[in-house]
């Protein structure tokens, strides 16, 4: 991705605009799709050309970074990914926006500070070449070397060295003022990749105290404007704090509007931003609809959609089974994963507990989605491209359907869903749930997806 080449895509500036709106009470927000799916981001852009809406896509300093991170793809590999993606969707690219999430040396920690935030300096630097424009500096995590906790001061000092890194890059690839990179600061999650507390552990979740935000806040105000970077500063768009939801293996912690009211009245002593809310998935609607509310504008959600491609996938293979006996011709695709899980447990084992029974659960059904990391393996894409074919070939009848996918069912039996297509219907899958985040910022949705 070249500079000149930069001006294809939305301005980050859309993003003020946004926060100035929810800063005066609109319901008004983002979400933000962090995920490297190929068939989630397509059907995250169908869904947000339904909507006539921007679409915020973002990469985890794990799945893209210069090493290629578990995806294989470095920064640039993944906006071209992305932008081949929505040419073929017919989506506009004036209309894409594109972050970094935990930008920071979260992938290096267990290596001495010095060496982890050099590799993270040159991670960034790679982010801004590629054209991302919003930037979540995230310096949180202890290094092999480091106190635990770290201070406050040495995590926006840290956050402002990555910060100068952004900044110089961008300048000296001519970038626009309007151009320039809009940031994100603080964090109140788990390291990425999810929670990792056992059954119950997490019921006790508290929501940030304010004494904490504003810390964070004059803290990374103070290093900025001492190292120069004030304009900087005043292009961060949010912070990132903990409004009390969160999942791990087997349970959702609901949002609790009451219990997160005192911080969320207080983000607007804080001019030009919001909160951003990592985790938010598997909230329910109403719960969306009350953060954006609440000023927690901008909504992450990662496992929660590759969760329902997951749902929706077992289910047609459910299908598969009752269609062809589980012949030579079958997909096998549920015992194709789990193979590729046990011989590759590096993504999940440190995540799941219990004995063999609950860890194949958690691999198969876990909210932790573990089984994401997997989809891109060979053997993978062959098997669901095997299930895809078979049930093209073979179409199931309404009550199959009806059976393993109610909601596919009843959007077709209302013309909502025209198409015949099982890959229609594992997108409209991911749509479902994009739809609810979409209806909380605001947006319009559904529409009839045709064929």
């Amino acid at each position: 991705m070249t500079a000149r080449s930069l001006e294809q895509y939305a301005d980050a500036s859309i993003l003020e605009a946004l926060v100035e709106q929810n800063r005066q009470g609109r319901q008004c927000g983002i979400y933000s799709i962090c995920s490297a799916h190929e068939e989630v981001l397509r059907a995250s852009m169908e869904q947000a050309l339904e909507d006539d809406s921007p679409l915020l896509i973002e990469a985890t300093c794990n799945q893209v970074n210069q090493f290629g991170g578990y995806t294989g793809l470095r920064p640039d590999d993944f906006i071209t990914k992305v932008r081949d993606l929505a040419n073929e969707v017919g989506f506009p690219l004036n209309r894409l926006l594109l972050g970094g999430d935990h930008l920071g040396p979260n992938p290096w920690r267990n290596e001495p500070a010095a060496l982890a935030m050099e590799k993270a300096e040159e991670l960034i630097k790679h982010y801004v070449r590629a054209g991302f424009s919003k930037l979540h500096l995230d310096a949180s995590m202890a290094c092999a070397d480091d106190p635990t906790p770290l201070s406050v001061l040495t995590i926006a000092t840290r956050a402002a060295r990555l910060c100068a890194a952004a900044e110089e890059t961008a300048r000296a690839l001519g970038r626009s003022e309007q151009q320039m990179p809009r940031y994100v600061i603080g964090t109140e999650v788990p390291v990425p990749g999810g929670a990792q507390s056992q059954h119950g552990e997490s019921e006790a979740l508290a929501v940030t105290e304010i004494a904490a935000v504003v810390d964070t806040y004059e803290s990374h105000r103070q290093v900025f404007l001492e190292q120069g970077l004030g304009s900087a500063f005043e292009r961060v768009v949010a912070l990132v704090t903990q409004p009390g939801v969160e999942f791990d293996d087997q349970d959702v912690i609901d949002y609790q509007p009451l219990e997160a009211q005192a911080l969320s009245n207080s983000i607007l002593q804080f001019p030009g931003m919001v909160f951003e809310a990592h985790s938010t998935d598997y909230q329910t609607e109403e719960a969306l609809t009350h953060l954006v509310r609440d000023h927690f504008a901008i909504l992450k959600v990662g496992p929660g959609v590759t969760y329902a491609w997951r749902e929706a996938l077992f289910a047609l293979s459910a299908i598969e089974d009752e269609i062809l006996c589980s012949n030579e011709k079958s997909s096998n695709v549920r015992r194709v994963l789990e193979q590729c899980m046990l011989d590759a447990p590096e993504h999940w084992s440190g995540y799941y507990q219990g004995d063999e029974r609950a860890q194949r659960l958690a691999r198969r059904y876990s909210y932790s989605d573990r089984i994401r990391y997997y989809w891109q393996q060979p053997e993978v894409c062959q098997a669901v491209e095997c299930l895809v074919q078979n049930l093209r070939h073979n179409t199931p009848s309404e009550p199959l359907i009806s059976q393993y996918l109610p909601l596919v069912y009843e959007a077709r039996r209302t013309g909502m869903l025209t198409s015949s297509d099982p890959l229609d219907w594992l997108r409209y899958s991911v749509r479902h749930v994009i739809a609810s985040y979409a209806r909380a910022c605001g947006f319009k949705t559904m529409r009839k997806i045709a064929a």
